[in-house]
């Protein structure tokens, strides 16, 4: 079984007591430092197959960074919301002020999103009028 523990690093009292809060929920130990904590007493992880402070890893409890994501056919966040606004987008054939009250989100903030994915809505525009 997989040994979790949080440990807090912070002298914000709220941080502190929010954290510990969470791990009481989560049922884990949880071990609070000051910021001027060792670095050398800090567990140290590792990658691949070798051990996380002597606990094995498992294929069930690994988790690959994000930069590998694409390889095991699962999709990021953001490829999920990009797909969303582009179907939206078509759905209401470049309408980007009816594609936003269809997703939930502003005007505004559509806009910023089709900006970061590249994202033209002038091709749903054009099907409209052909």
């Amino acid at each position: 079984m997989p040994y979790s523990k949080l440990i807090i690093v912070s002298d914000d009292s709220v941080v502190i007591h929010r954290g510990q809060e969470f791990a009481q929920t989560m049922g884990i130990p949880c071990e609070v430092q000051s910021p001027s904590y060792s670095l050398s007493a800090a567990p140290t992880l590792t990658s691949g197959s070798s051990p996380i402070n002597n606990v094995p890893v498992t294929s069930n409890n690994v988790v690959q960074f994000p930069g590998n994501v694409s390889n095991s056919g699962v999709a990021t966040i953001n490829d999920l919301e990009a797909q969303a606004i582009e179907k939206a987008i078509i759905s209401f054939r470049g309408n980007l002020t009816e594609a936003a009250k269809a997703l939930g989100i502003g005007r505004a903030t559509l806009y910023r999103k089709v900006k970061l994915y590249n994202i033209d809505p002038s091709q749903a525009r054009k099907r409209r009028a052909a």
